[in-house]
Formats: structure tokens, C-alpha cells, sequence
């Protein structure tokens, strides 16, 4: 059996422990002791929230569906109708969608199409300005037909949609209102591993509900190009497009997300930083919409063993592995293999920040790439394009059949004069070389830091590799490149 003894019995007894160890220790002991002691208390989350709460909202939703409605009433013609008049439109009687010879039809004859509104789903919102505008989550309004706004002092609203962002899953809605009080905004890149956060919201319509926790990561990655702040703040349905508030009253994200197996809190929720979300907020106020940069390239990951066979310092950048014809990276001379480790003078640290940072440049405004390519960085300038949605690919093949292989265990020739004079066609991959990955068709671009211009080139690299270290090649397949390591035999 367990017992639980008072708070006050439990200091009582603690107090009593500590004389007794004074007692049995020598006094410079007891004294470090009580130095090394901690001394720690929570944080009192009254006052931060008596400044925000009245800032968040409810929001819910409604939608259209269609109703199939029989020209004479639910009391009158077909008697199925009355059975949809009660469960709903979409209700089959039983009967409907037999077959055989007797088979009833599958619908009712004789309808008419109409619609009706319904209840879509709650989430949450915060207002940012003193005239009306909310931002929330692009999900929480997405495919309504109505939104209705309800503040904390029980007035309700019906806002209007200025604008979307699905990318960043971001929206901006006005209500008619004025005198607001909006929430401060803050800085997100100033916060850190370990900060308490708070997050008001509306979970399952619970409206103005407050949950507390830390930052768990900054910038985590889950592959959306969006750089989430993770939390263990407790979010549930309903919280989403609430804010994360700072212990300054500021908010510093957009609660959008969480990590789940069952569909509820498990301790991991994902924030939209205040900073990405602020540069969204201004492009919907000016134009209802988003519109981002592209350069053209497509981008992997710059893998540890790579980065050092390349030279770099750290495996950070991103490595380009195909170049979109006639686009503005490929105008401004940057290669397939190339490591991006710079954009308008901002590091990429993650492949992930790359595409970030072009989709914030306006379209037609001229950039620096910072590329790393043997063993040298160079600076090349560019103009941005507009992103859209299509995309170049090329597949190009050639058969194999030469004969031996060498010391990376490849066979090679020459390419077909209509594909360039650079590289070499594998036609036989064999052990180290087929371990890697490398097939038949592939291209041998580049060997270490050395252009491959032709099967005799090639194979005079090869000679004169150093055994004792692994050889990096630039591979290309289906004009997507990516580096390889191969030990020489």
C-alpha cells in the first residue's frame, strides 16, 4: 500500500533529514552541502496570459455538401426520400444498389440537386492588428464557405478570407471591427532549446485554453521547406492556427502541427515560426497571394564523406544535382555538383534553407550563389525567376560494350557526339563500383576535383589515384547528378 504524506509533512521531514546530515558531517561539508543545494520554482504564466488571452479566437467553419431533394417533398413520391429527410443525403434504403432482374435502381428517380450548410471544423486564431486582420492556419479555412470569428468576450464575427498561403499553410482573414487589441509580435530567431512557451487555443472547441511546455528544437525539418519550431506544448485539435507565445507576451509562432500515432498529443507539437510567417502576412495584405523566387536547380543533401573528399569543412550546403536548362542558375555558370553554401550572402546550413531563402527573393531581382567547386569558392550572379509548378526532365541512354575494367571496377566510353563533350558512359559496373550504386548508362562527369573529358582522360585519372584514399565522382543519371565514394583497387 502507498502513502502520501501532506506537503507539509514531507518539508517536515526534509528540514529534519538536512539537521541530521549536518550533524554526522564535518562543517565545511554541510557547508557545500547547502551550496550545491538547487534552488529552482516554475514560472508564474498568470500575467502573460491576463495580457494575450484576449487576443486569441475561436474560429469555425462551415462548408457546402449537396442535397438530392425530390420534387413533391420528403412526404410525397419516392419513400426513400423521408428516410433521407431524417438520416441525411447521403442515406441508402435498404434495397437500393441490388442486383439481379428485380434490382431497385441505385438512386431515386426524379431528383433535384440543391445544398446545404454544414458545420466544417473549430480551430484558432489571434488577431494582429487593431482594425481586424487574424492570421490562422491556410487548413482551418481552406474549402469553407463560411468562417465565423468569436472572441473571448463572447462576441462573434464573420470574417473574410484576404488571402492563402498552402505552402506555409497560412492564412489572413479580416473582421469588420475596430479598437482590437493585437498580441506583439516577437522574434523567433531568438529562441532557444529549453524556453518555456505557452499555447492558447481551442482545443476539441474548448476556446481559450492554456498549455505550457519548452522549446524542444529549433528549426526542425520534417520536409516541408519549413524550418518548425518542436515543442511539448500540449496541442490538440482545435489549436491549430493559435499562437505560441513567448514569456514577454509576444507570439513567436503559429501552432500548426503535431507528431502523432493516434491522433491526439503525444508530447510533440510543430510551431510556423513568427518570422517566416510575418514575410507571408505582407505579400496576402498586398496581393492575396504568395509569390516566390526559383533558380533552376534541383538539390540533395551534402553528405559527411562527400564533404571531405570535396574539401569542405563541414557537411553543410546544398549539393546540386541537376541544372534546369536556360534558368537562371544554369545563366549564371553554377554546375551540377556544384555545393551552394551561400545565397545573397546568408549561409545554407541545411539543404532545407536554400529553397527558403530563393522563394523569399522577389522574382526578377539579382542574387549572389556562393558555390564551392574544386577546391575553390566562387561567387556568380544571377536573376531570380518566378516559382512554378512545371519541370524539365531528360532521359537519355547508351548501350554498352566495351570490355576490362579498372581499378574502380568501371567500364567506360565514350559519349554519343549529340550529348556533349563531357564525361564518360559506364558500361559495366562491377564490385566496388556496383557496391556504390553506379549502373551501365550512368556518366562519369567528374573524378576529385578533375573534369572527365574522355574515356582516355578518364582512365589516366584512374591510374594515378591514390590507393590509400576514396575517390569521389560526380555521377550523373537521368540528369540528376550526385557524388559517389569508390575506394580504388
Amino acid at each position: 500500500m502507498a502513502f502520501h504524506l501532506p506537503y507539509t509533512a514531507v518539508a517536515r521531514a526534509a528540514a529534519g533529514a538536512a539537521v541530521s546530515l549536518a550533524m554526522v558531517l564535518p562543517i565545511g561539508a554541510a557547508q557545500a552541502q547547502a551550496v550545491a543545494a538547487p534552488s529552482a520554482a516554475l514560472p508564474d504564466f498568470t500575467q502573460v496570459v491576463q495580457e494575450t488571452e484576449g487576443s486569441v479566437v475561436n474560429i469555425r467553419t462551415t462548408e457546402a455538401v449537396p442535397v438530392r431533394r425530390s420534387p413533391m417533398g420528403p412526404g410525397d413520391g419516392d419513400p426513400s426520400e423521408l428516410f433521407r429527410w431524417f438520416f441525411g443525403p447521403d442515406f441508402m434504403p435498404p434495397g437500393f444498389g441490388q442486383q439481379g432482374p428485380h434490382a431497385r435502381p441505385k438512386q431515386p428517380p426524379a431528383q433535384s440537386q440543391g445544398e446545404r450548410t454544414v458545420p466544417r471544423g473549430i480551430g484558432s486564431g489571434f488577431v494582429i492588428s487593431a482594425d481586424g486582420y487574424i492570421l490562422t492556419n491556410n487548413h482551418v479555412v481552406d474549402n469553407s464557405n463560411g468562417i465565423f470569428v468569436t472572441m473571448t468576450n463572447g462576441k462573434e464575427y464573420k470574417a473574410k478570407v484576404i488571402g492563402t498561403d498552402a505552402r506555409t499553410d497560412i492564412a489572413l482573414i479580416k473582421i469588420d471591427a475596430s479598437g482590437l487589441k493585437p498580441i506583439p509580435i516577437g522574434d523567433s530567431n531568438k529562441l532557444r532549446k529549453g524556453q518555456w512557451v505557452l499555447a492558447i487555443g481551442s482545443p476539441f472547441g474548448l476556446d481559450s485554453t492554456v498549455t505550457a511546455g519548452i522549446v524542444s528544437a529549433i528549426n526542425r525539418d520534417t520536409g516541408d521547406y519549413l524550418p518548425f519550431i518542436q515543442t511539448d506544448v500540449a496541442v490538440n485539435p482545435g489549436n491549430s492556427g493559435g499562437p505560441l507565445i513567448n514569456l514577454q507576451g509576444q507570439v513567436v509562432g503559429i501552432n500548426s502541427q503535431i507528431i502523432s500515432r493516434s491522433g491526439g498529443f503525444m508530447g510533440i507539437s510543430l510551431a510556423i515560426p513568427i518570422d517566416e510567417v510575418m514575410r507571408v502576412v505582407e505579400q496576402l495584405k498586398a496581393h492575396g497571394k504568395v509569390t516566390r523566387g526559383r533558380i533552376g536547380v534541383q538539390i540533395t543533401e551534402v553528405q559527411d564523406d562527400v564533404a571531405k573528399a570535396l574539401g569542405l569543412e563541414q557537411n553543410q550546403g546544398a549539393l546540386v544535382s541537376s541544372v534546369e536548362a536556360d534558368g537562371p542558375a544554369a545563366k549564371a555558370g553554377v554546375h551540377p555538383g556544384d555545393v551552394i553554401t551561400a545565397f545573397n550572402g546568408q549561409a545554407i546550413k541545411h539543404m532545407t534553407d536554400l529553397p527558403r531563402l530563393v522563394g523569399a527573393t522577389r522574382p526578377g531581382t539579382s542574387a549572389t550563389i556562393q558555390v564551392w567547386r574544386k577546391g575553390k569558392s566562387l561567387e556568380l550572379k544571377t536573376t531570380v525567376a518566378e516559382l512554378d509548378d512545371k519541370a524539365a526532365s531528360r532521359n537519355d541512354e547508351t548501350p554498352s560494350t566495351n570490355e576490362g575494367t579498372d581499378r574502380l571496377g568501371l567500364k567506360v566510353k565514350a559519349l554519343p557526339a549529340e550529348a556533349g563533350d563531357q564525361g564518360v558512359v559506364v558500361d559495366q559496373a562491377d564490385g566496388a563500383a556496383a557496391a556504390a550504386g553506379i549502373e551501365p548508362g550512368d556518366v562519369i562527369l567528374r573524378i576529385n576535383d578533375t573534369d572527365v573529358s574522355s574515356p582516355k582522360q578518364y582512365a589516366q585519372i584512374v591510374k594515378s589515384l591514390d590507393k590509400s584514399r576514396p575517390a569521389v565522382l560526380l555521377v550523373s543519371r537521368d540528369q540528376q547528378s550526385q557524388w559517389v565514394i569508390i575506394k580504388p583497387q
